[in-house]
């Protein structure tokens, strides 16, 4: 059997001792730092164990935690060392594929502190909506919004046909009204028609599924009886239908985001182009 192979786990982690050290965290040290696992050559001490296992955790989280790092620790180093076994010496060298990253890791750390120095946080309204007028067209919708208000009720209560009737209304008081009705008789009375919503949220909404809440919207309203003989019922305020751009409210935020992240490209090319320049005039980087 190859060195590499052996793995004699010496921590015994149904031992009461042990659970009850790892279970005290940080309010109990060990002194001595024993081992817990080997593999080959390779030593896991219990002092670096206890570095992942937060305290205040209960001795069988402690217990399952500590398993897991020390099998993935096993597998990371009898990886290692079947590499470091059987791939020839230039296979092994790395140092090219390192110098790599760390060129791009110290240059990704220092634009992200140039860019985060520089960067105009601030996104005005205006911004916004000039951005979305000159693009609506990356905002099409593939399924469709709307703002709605919803109701489920028994399909017996004496008062659905009056809330129905009120909560379609766009008269404050009809749907002050639809509001205190519900309060006494409905399961549940949401008026969401301040906000857009998709098929998806609606469905969860109304306990449907999504296919049937977008087959129903073709036919103007969504409504279905479950079977304990309640109403799930949506009334439509306005619709956007899919292909169509979304209304401005609802890819507000993302168009925030959208903006910062122009931002941040603009200062980072910005970067790249003032380096080059800078270099060039001082005589740093000079083109044979």
């Amino acid at each position: 059997m190859r060195k590499w192979l052996v793995i004699p786990v010496l921590l015994m982690l149904s031992s009461c001792q042990f659970v009850r050290r790892l279970a005290d965290g940080a309010e109990e040290r060990i002194l001595g730092d024993e081992v817990v696992a080997r593999v080959g050559e390779h030593k896991l001490f219990l002092s670096e164990l206890e570095k992942v296992i937060p305290g205040g955790i209960s001795p069988e989280d402690s217990t399952s935690l500590a398993r897991q790092y020390i099998y993935t620790w096993a597998k990371d180093l009898l990886f290692l060392d079947l590499a470091d076994e059987q791939l020839s010496k230039d296979e092994k060298d790395v140092s090219t594929e390192l110098e790599q990253y760390r060129r791009s890791l110290l240059k990704y750390r220092y634009t992200q502190h140039y860019v985060s120095e520089r960067l105009d946080t601030l996104v005005t309204e205006e911004e916004k909506e000039a951005y979305y007028e000159a693009h609506s067209d990356k905002f099409l919708l593939d399924k469709p919004l709307m703002r709605c208000r919803i109701l489920l009720i028994p399909n017996n209560s004496k008062s659905l046909k009056k809330i129905l009737s009120k909560m379609r209304s766009e008269e404050s008081e009809d749907l002050a009204e639809a509001e205190e009705l519900s309060k006494m008789t409905a399961i549940r009375y949401a008026d969401l028609s301040d906000s857009w919503i998709d098929a998806t949220a609606l469905s969860r909404e109304l306990g449907m599924d999504a296919d049937a809440v977008l087959s129903a919207l073709k036919k103007g309203k969504v409504e279905w009886e479950d079977d304990g003989d309640v109403l799930h019922y949506a009334y439509i305020v306005e619709k956007v239908k899919e292909g169509k751009p979304a209304p401005y409210e609802y890819v507000s935020g993302r168009i925030g985001d959208i903006i910062l992240n122009i931002r941040k490209h603009t200062l980072t090319s910005d970067l790249e182009r003032d380096l080059l320049e800078r270099a060039r005039t001082n005589g740093q980087f000079v083109e044979y």
